[in-house]
Parts: structure tokens; C-alpha cells; sequence
């Protein structure tokens, strides 16, 4: 018997996590595979969020039911850090803490989107905003800034996608998957678009912001008159490598964030106690990890551009926060190896996991099928070995 909805049938799979099962698969066979498709730090969790995190443990206090939205000094906490980092101001009651950034951006569009609403959707895009617009009964218009222009979206662009179904629009910077960086500049150029347009909300997704290599993170809800019209998404996952607590949260209009904790409130409630004090150690101590982690992703980003750029056929940015890279392989479709013909990226990919054993994802999954995105949260060994496999095999395409 097969019932299952069709809101199932229709949704698609996450890409970087069916090739990171599929890379498993290999794993548990005895073969050696780099895993270069998963967006997660392979650093610990810096040890005196830790410790923090066991002493709320030891006080005994939190072990029930926390509020939905999360715990007041939690939401306090992540107020002064909007206010003292990013020039954005946000109360404790226009936060909401959730089980990931990910759920974040799932209570937000189930708050905004009727039936047909449109979301304006930078394209690349991280691989989760199309299933969770359609979820919500939107539709995805996409919006694509190429190679050329570092993947990065103009506001004439913006302007011409909009429309009167236009709902909202979402981006992230740094951007997952091309670690393009928006400036000031160039959100406030966006920003004269959309105060044209005063009923659009902009959904600003900046998990990687302590990942940013220009010296300045750039946040649209801090622009004049975008305040009251942007929701800030941001968590512990990426810039203190807390993936596995699942902590994300919102800053948002107050009238959508008591929205966001209504469907939470249905779907799992509050997240966990332990993990919240977790992220409150982490936002209320130094940064000093985070810093020096940051700083270690920019190393690797730059002898894996030199590396990259010794593979012929292989085209790619210069990638300013996060850490991958999405280079332009279509240089290889249609090229074959024996049997083996490469039609597109997601082919590629295949092809290099069978034959490198190193674990990517198609850039199809991000919107754009002409590039494959590279992970380099991993270390120094594993990735100058998966790019000499990576450009052994691609040498013998003709």
C-alpha cells in the first residue's frame, strides 16, 4: 500500500544529504571516501561553551519544558548580540529560538505564504528554500546571478522578477553554496527596490556571518526603513560549530514572531534546554574561537583555489565567507569515460564518487546544474587528497 501524500511525492530529496547516505554506503564497504559534500564544521564545539553548557547541567534547573519561543535571557541575549553586531534592533518578545536555522526558515514561510504567494528566491540558493516555500503552498520565482557576476543578484534584476503575488524574498550571505558576500552597498541597492514595493518581507538568512572574509557583515534589516520589513535568520551551527545542538533563531517583525511561535508551539514546541544554555554561553562570551576558526577556513579556501585553479576546464569565483567553493565544471559534459558519459554535474558528481571516492554535490540541487558545490570544512590532508583524485579522474574524460 502506498498512501503517502502528495505533498511527500512532490517534494524533493536533499541533495547533500543523499550523497552524503550514498557516501556512507561506501564507507561501510571499506572504501575510503572524503566527504566534501556536507555543510558542517569539522571543528568541535569550542570547549568553554562546553564547559558552560555542563555547569547549567550541574545547577539542575533545566531539565523541564522551556517557553516555546525559547528562555527569556536566551532571547535577551540574542537582542544585544543583533543590537551590538549587526545594527539591528529586535526585542526578546521579536525573537524565536527553534530546533535549527532550518526550522527558522520553515515557521517563517508557513507564517507568510497563502496558496500561490510568490518568494523571490536568489539563485544559487541553499538546496532547503524551494521544498519549504512549496510546503507552504508558495512558489519559488528564481532570480540567478552567474559566475560572472560572482553569483550575486542586481537590483534591476530584483525589480523585474516582482510581481503583485510577490510574498517575499530570501537570500543568504555568505551564501550557501557560492560564499558570495553581499557589501553594504549592494543591499542598500536591493533595499531602494524593495521600498518600492512596501508589502515584500525580506528573509535574510546570515548563519554564516561569522564566516566572512571582507571584514564587515553587511545585514538588510539594519538599512533605513528595512527594519520592520526583514527577518533575520542566523544560529549556532555554523560560526561556533554546534551543528548537532540544533539551535537557530529569528528576529523578526513582533506580529510574525508571535506568528513563528504559534506553528512551533504545534509542530515540536521549544528546543532543547541544554542546547539553549549552550547558545547562551556562546553569544554572551568571547569570540575568540570563532574567530580563529574563521580564520582557518580562509587558509584553506586559499590554497584549495590554487588547487582548484590547476584543474583544466574548472571555472570559479573567489569565494568571500563560508566555506565551499562552486566551480563551473561544464567544461566535462559530455565527455566520457568508457561507458561512462558525463551529461551533467549530477553525472559528474556520480562519476567522481564512483571513481575518487570524494563525496560532492551537484550544483543542479542549488540552481544551477553547470557547477558542483566543494565543502572545505574539512582538513588540509583530506582536501589536497580529494582534489588530486578529483583531477586524476576528471583527466581521463575525453
Amino acid at each position: 500500500m502506498d498512501i503517502v501524500s502528495d505533498r511527500v511525492k512532490n517534494m524533493a530529496e536533499s541533495a547533500t544529504l543523499a550523497m552524503a547516505a550514498k557516501a556512507r554506503e561506501y564507507k561501510a564497504n571499506g572504501i575510503d571516501v572524503i566527504s566534501l559534500s556536507l555543510g558542517e564544521p569539522d571543528f568541535k564545539t569550542p570547549k568553554h561553551i562546553q564547559e558552560g553548557t555542563k555547569a547549567a547541567i550541574d545547577e539542575g534547573k533545566y531539565f523541564a519544558y522551556p517557553p516555546v519561543n525559547g528562555y527569556a535571557d536566551l532571547r535577551e541575549a540574542i537582542s544585544e548580540k543583533f543590537k551590538r553586531e549587526n545594527g539591528l534592533i529586535y526585542s526578546a518578545d521579536q525573537i524565536v529560538v527553534s530546533n535549527g536555522a532550518k526550522q527558522s526558515i520553515a515557521n517563517v514561510m508557513m507564517a507568510l505564504l497563502n496558496q500561490g504567494d510568490e518568494v523571490i528566491v536568489f539563485s544559487p540558493f541553499w538546496v532547503s528554500y524551494t521544498a519549504l516555500i512549496e510546503l507552504s503552498g508558495g512558489k519559488s520565482v528564481f532570480v540567478e546571478g552567474g559566475l560572472e557576476s560572482d553569483f550575486k543578484v542586481t537590483p534591476d534584476q530584483l525589480e523585474a522578477a516582482i510581481t503583485d503575488r510577490t510574498k517575499a524574498i530570501i537570500y543568504s550571505s555568505p551564501c550557501n553554496p557560492t560564499g558570495s558576500v553581499f557589501t553594504q552597498p549592494e543591499l542598500e541597492g536591493l533595499a531602494e527596490v524593495l521600498q518600492r514595493h512596501e508589502n515584500i518581507i525580506v528573509i535574510a538568512d546570515e548563519i554564516y556571518e561569522h564566516i566572512n572574509y571582507t571584514g564587515a557583515h553587511a545585514s538588510m534589516g539594519a538599512i533605513e526603513g528595512m527594519q520592520d520589513r526583514t527577518v533575520t535568520i542566523n544560529g549556532m551551527a555554523k560560526g561556533f560549530a554546534m551543528t548537532g545542538w540544533r539551535v537557530g533563531y529569528i528576529g523578526a517583525p513582533l506580529w510574525l514572531a508571535k506568528a513563528c511561535a504559534k506553528i512551533q508551539g504545534q509542530f515540536t514546541s521549544a528546543n532543547s534546554s541544554i542546547s539553549q544554555r549552550g547558545a547562551l554561553t556562546a553569544l554572551t562570551t568571547e569570540l575568540g574561537p570563532t574567530k580563529e576558526m574563521s580564520a582557518e577556513y580562509l587558509r584553506r579556501r586559499d590554497f584549495v583555489k590554487e588547487l582548484l585553479d590547476d584543474i583544466p576546464g574548472v571555472k570559479t569565483n573567489l569565494p568571500q565567507g563560508a566555506f565551499y567553493f562552486f566551480p563551473d565544471v561544464s567544461a566535462y559534459f559530455g565527455k566520457a569515460n568508457g561507458d561512462t558519459i558525463i551529461n551533467d554535474a549530477s553525472d559528474l558528481c556520480m562519476y567522481i564518487l564512483d571513481n575518487a571516492h570524494v563525496s560532492l554535490v551537484t550544483g543542479a540541487a542549488f540552481g544551477d546544474p553547470n557547477c558542483i558545490r566543494i565543502s572545505y570544512a574539512a582538513s588540509e590532508e583530506d582536501l589536497r587528497e580529494a582534489i588530486r583524485r578529483i583531477k586524476d579522474v576528471l583527466g581521463k574524460l575525453s
